[in-house]
Order: C-alpha cells, then structure tokens, then sequence
C-alpha cells in the first residue's frame, strides 16, 4: 500500500502538468478567437478516485460521472451533473455520490481549450467498515484545472483533476472534513450544430484614386445688363445759334442710333430740347420743340422706330447755369451749357460692367 505521502506527491505531480499544459494554452490564445458550439452538451466520464486516507480505504479507486454543461459567455462553461466514486480495501469499502455545478473558466475556445473549475453541491458519503456502515450527507465545494479537445463542432474529450472538499459535521464521521482528489476522463457531445466563429470578411480593396476628370468648361458668362444714362449734347454741337437745323456731321447721333439700333428692348426714350433765357418764352419753348424734333427725325432715319422716341420742348426751363455777364457776347458763351438737348433712358459712351 502506497503512503498517504506518495499519494500526495502523485497528485501534486499531476497537478503540475496539467497546469504547465494550461499555462503554454494560455500564452498562445487569441482572445477574440472564438469557435464553439453554444448548444447544450452531455459529459459523460470515467476516472480514478484517490480517497482520503481517513475513510481507511484503498489507494485507488474507479469513478464515472454523468454532466450536462452549455457554454454561457466567450470565456465560461456551467456544468451540473452528479459523479459516483468508491474505494476497497481489506473488507472496507467507501462510497461517494456527489451532486452539483460547476464554472468553467474557458482559457480559449480552439481545439484545445484548457479551463479553471470551481463549484459546489451536496455529497453523500457510505463507508462499510467491520461491518458498520456510516451514511452521512454533506455539503462540498471543489476546484480543478482540465482541459478540452475538440473534434468536431459536437464531439470534444474531456479531462479533468478536481478536489472535492466535503464539510462533514456530527458523530457520523468525526474527522469534521474530506478531501478526495478525481481525475476524470470523458468525451462531451453537444446537442447544436451551429458553432459561433467570428465573420471574417475579405480585405475591402483599397480605394482606387478616381481618374482626374477634366475641369468643365467654365459655363460663358451673360453679358451684364445694359445700364443707360442721361446723354446731354450741347446745342452748340447740333445747331448754330438759334436754329433748330441740324448740322451735317452727328456722330454722336450716329452712336445713339447705334446702341438703339443694338438694343431692341430699350423703348420710351425722350428726347428733351433746351433755351437759353435770351428771347420770350413762347419763342425759345418752339425753338426747344423744333430741336428735339429734329433730333428725333435725324435717330428715325437711322432706323429706330419713332414709337421709340418721345420729342419735347421745356423752352427755358432747368437751366444748368447762371449768367449775369453784361456784355451780350459774353452771355451768350456763358449761357451755352443751358442751350442743349437731353437724350434720357441710354448712356452712349460706354456699357457699364
């Protein structure tokens, strides 16, 4: 019979392997690396008890266990299920039935997938000794390191190495506690086929630059809008003095009649005529009149609808200046700017921008 010690170091042996096992997984996981069926699955397993040595049994013993777990989160197993164990030795034999769950902390969800376990329940501990059989049922707690291995979406092996810690209290076993140390063997088939993976999408291509399309055209700009002013003549370049009879050269006639001509939309231009104060009034508004008609019939004979035009003599009125020369050659100069004709609603020097 082994000692109580050698059984000890086996355990711990054991216990260091499956741990060295578990920290290489743990190294080479890749968190975000998922692949795992979250269905339902069953656990059915065989193993080996290692009794305590206070229940006086054997060394060694055989166990079976019956589970069902489902995967919860990325990193997490619950399983819950009940296992069986028993030990003999020399006429002595110790039973143990154990029922309730288990958190498996999943270090990685690839083929290898070692884990921590910790849970809890209620045990039921039977020990037959010289003929004297003690039943006592007790609450447990245990904890392990295992591992799973996956071959298919539903097909995995299991191990594991658990210590069931039992409180034991009252005259039934006076020790007070157990430990019994499991090492369990068994393959789990998930009920589900739809293992959750991560989506892996195909590298989007890189953007290609877009062709340079060529700069439109800049569309033609419209012409601006004509703006038309006032366009004062003096009488001195349409008409000797006193004389509504114009002058053979007009080419500042000929460029109104041009714009006109050019700019069909321009209507109800006046043409307004203008005196100076020398003579009476009744003479110099006919003489006013006489001007502008003139000038309106010289701009129809260029071509411009007389319907066009309006003709109006204001005589003496808006005079541009005042002159109070007495000498009558002097005033008739000073009085020129006064003797004019206006010619409203055009500009004819330029087109404004």
């Amino acid at each position: 019979m082994h000692t109580p010690h050698s059984k000890l170091t086996q355990f711990a042996a054991a216990s260091l392997l499956l741990c060295a096992a578990s920290a290489s997984a743990l190294a080479q996981r890749a968190p975000e690396n998922y692949d795992y069926n979250p269905s339902w699955y069953i656990a059915p397993s065989l193993g080996v008890l290692d009794a305590d040595s206070r229940f006086g049994a054997g060394d060694r013993g055989e166990s079976a266990a019956l589970r069902f777990g489902k995967p919860i989160a990325p990193n997490w197993d619950v399983q819950f299920g009940t296992s069986y164990g028993r030990d003999r030795d020399n006429g002595q034999r110790y039973q143990q039935n154990t029922l309730g769950v288990d958190a498996l902390y999943m270090f990685s969800r690839k083929s290898f997938r070692p884990f921590l376990l910790i849970g809890g329940g209620a045990e039921r501990d039977k020990l037959n000794r010289a003929l004297v059989e003690t039943r006592k049922t007790s609450p447990y707690l245990n904890a392990g390191i295992g591992f799973q291995y996956g071959f298919s979406d539903r097909w995995a092996m299991q191990a594991d190495l658990r210590r069931v810690h039992g409180f034991m209290r009252g005259d039934d076993f006076n020790f007070g506690h157990s430990n019994n140390n499991y090492l369990n063997v068994g393959l789990t088939y998930a009920f589900g086929s739809t293992p959750t993976r991560p989506v892996e999408r195909a590298p989007e291509p890189m953007p290609q630059a877009a062709a340079p399309q060529p700069m439109p055209a800049p569309a033609p700009m419209a012409p601006p809008p004509p703006r038309f002013e006032k366009v004062t003549l003096t009488a001195t370049e349409l008409f000797a003095f006193d004389s509504a009879k114009l002058g053979p050269d007009q080419p500042k006639l000929d460029q109104i009649a041009q714009v006109l001509n050019d700019n069909t939309q321009i209507n109800d231009v006046v043409v307004t005529g203008y005196t100076d104060r020398l003579g009476s009034d009744k003479y110099n508004m006919k003489l006013s009149q006489r001007r502008a008609e003139a000038v309106k019939a010289y701009l129809t004979g260029k071509g411009i609808a007389g319907n066009r035009l309006t003709a109006q003599g204001k005589g003496e009125s808006n005079p541009v200046v005042e002159c109070t020369d007495k000498n009558r050659t002097a005033l008739i100069k000073c009085l020129e700017p006064n003797r004019r004709v206006e010619v409203e609603q055009i500009t004819i020097e330029r087109r404004v921008p």
